[in-house]
């Protein structure tokens, strides 16, 4: 016999007090955190519980009793349902300062080094329809919402189009209108999804691991061009070819039109060969001058204008004369590398994927720049000592890792390599001081600047500029950050604030 689930409570007219990580809002009932998602300050709450530990509670808003002064209304009308934009109902001053303050905490707390004046966070000047690619799935099992289930009617069609739900990953949201993209994106996913149930075209089941559309890719960039990639579960090539026919006449303005035929359990593209339908292979980003390609599998900070806003925060704390030898850790692309070469002497970058360091390759070519080199492999293995013996003693290190921050060895071997200059960019700033404690003793942190990539969202990005000590410290070991609920990292969902960070 199964035991029976003790019911939680439901806490009436609780105030919210602060913004948390991960972005949630928190209220103190008695001696108890309890954190609860699209909460704003000020507001006055009913809170279901709905997991309770020792100390702390998490929960949702089951009613909103009085609205916080600092609440401001939503523009998606998916809010609180879709999993991404979580902060849309706070001002974006105020989110400038909540993304600021986090930076600030996770440098006192966790790097707990000596620190200068930590500048206000540099907001973004588009705050809608800024994301140059979004992802969309297509489903057969539309995610109800709680209204809808406890209406008691019957929903037959669940075709949805859309993105996946947090917890649940066999739900697909139907978006009506999303406000992250151009709204062209909107009407391509409006017009496939219409298609297909017109033409009976089914859609994919994600447990079953059957149906045609699958998932689809829009990127559009700031030069304008629009690359669409279509994915489906199943191979057939008449029903395809119709579909993308029907794409290419309805929006001419596509520049490059490619298909994947996804048979595997997982919805990844990177393993699977992509197919170019219509138009050209690759499509352009524009920053300077310097055209930067980009392909169906390439990564590009999607965020184009506030990218070019955060390469010159980079460019900029470098200091670079163009006498410098620069190394440009987890280089992806190039873009860093490409970009700051026109300033410094030599440019060696260092990246995992190779797809990536071709990329990187070409736009060098492109853009006829002869001072750059680059390397695919792991970091740990493709930074030793006999590759700076090799390649030079870096003037300046540019380092930009994954969420997960640097490899123990890796940040060895950049203490013993001593360049005078570290500018460290980082989507985590937890991860990210942790390593600056690691490095405190040779290096000393010089400058500061928050970037706001993701507004309505609780992402930041953190530049650090490092300036070699003339007398270091002596060493102290570093404990790794404890996981608490505010700096428990979520598992990767396909929500819009999470795609590709």
């Amino acid at each position: 016999m199964s035991r029976k689930r003790k019911s939680l409570p439901l806490l009436e007219d609780v105030v919210i007090s602060d913004v948390a990580a991960e972005g949630n809002a928190l209220a103190r009932v008695n001696d108890m955190v309890v954190f609860v998602p699209f909460g704003a300050p000020g507001d006055h709450v009913d809170i279901q519980i709905e997991k309770k530990r020792k100390s702390y509670a998490t929960g949702r808003i089951a009613r909103l009793v009085k609205a916080g002064d600092i609440r401001i209304a939503p523009r998606c009308e998916h809010f609180t349902v879709c999993g991404g934009c979580r902060w849309q109902h706070l001002p974006y001053d105020f989110q400038l300062r909540c993304k600021r303050q986090q930076v600030v905490d996770a440098l006192e707390r966790i790097a707990k080094v000596e620190l200068p004046e930590i500048p206000a966070c540099l907001g973004s000047k588009e705050i809608w329809n800024y994301r140059n690619k979004l992802e969309f799935t297509f489903s057969n099992r539309c995610r109800l919402t709680r209204e809808q289930l406890a209406s008691g009617q019957d929903f037959p069609d669940r075709d949805a189009a859309g993105f996946h739900i947090p917890g649940a990953f066999d739900k697909v949201l139907d978006i009506n209108t999303c406000h992250l993209q151009d709204d062209l994106s909107n009407r391509l996913r409006h017009f496939v999804k219409d298609w297909c149930k017109n033409h009976a075209v089914p859609f994919y089941d994600i447990k079953a691991q059957t149906g045609f559309i699958r998932t689809m890719v829009v990127r559009i960039t700031s030069t304008g061009q629009v690359m669409v990639i279509v994915v489906v579960g199943e191979d057939r090539p008449a029903e395809l070819k119709a579909l993308l026919s029907a794409m290419m006449a309805e929006f001419p303005m596509i520049t490059s039109l490619m298909y994947v035929v996804n048979t595997k359990v997982n919805d990844t593209i990177a393993d699977q060969e992509v197919i170019l339908f219509a138009g050209q292979p690759y499509i352009e980003e524009d920053m300077e001058g310097l055209r930067f390609r980009i392909g169906p599998k390439s990564f590009y900070q999607t965020n184009s204008l506030q990218a070019y806003e955060l390469y010159k925060v980079v460019r900029e704390m470098a200091g670079l004369t163009g006498d410098e030898l620069v190394y440009d850790l987890y280089t992806g692309t190039g873009t860093i590398a490409n970009f700051v070469s026109r300033r410094a002497r030599k440019v060696v970058g260092i990246e995992y994927v190779p797809e990536a360091i071709d990329d990187a390759r070409l736009n060098s070519q492109v853009n006829n720049i002869d001072n750059t080199i680059f390397y695919a492999g792991d970091m740990k293995d493709i930074l030793t000592d006999d590759f700076i013996a090799e390649h030079g003693r870096p003037d300046v290190m540019i380092v930009d890792p994954p969420r997960a921050g640097m490899h123990g060895d890796v940040v060895d071997t950049i203490l013993r390599a001593e360049p005078a200059v570290i500018v460290y960019v980082s989507c985590n700033p937890a991860t990210q001081a942790r390593d600056l404690a690691l490095m405190d003793g040779k290096y000393r942190v010089a400058a500061v600047q928050p970037v706001d990539m993701f507004p309505h969202t609780q992402h930041v990005e953190n530049v650090v500029r490092l300036e070699l000590r003339e007398n270091p410290k002596p060493e102290s070991s570093v404990e790794p950050a404890a996981q608490t609920p505010e700096s428990t990292v979520e598992p990767a969902t396909q929500t819009p604030e999470s795609t590709e960070l």
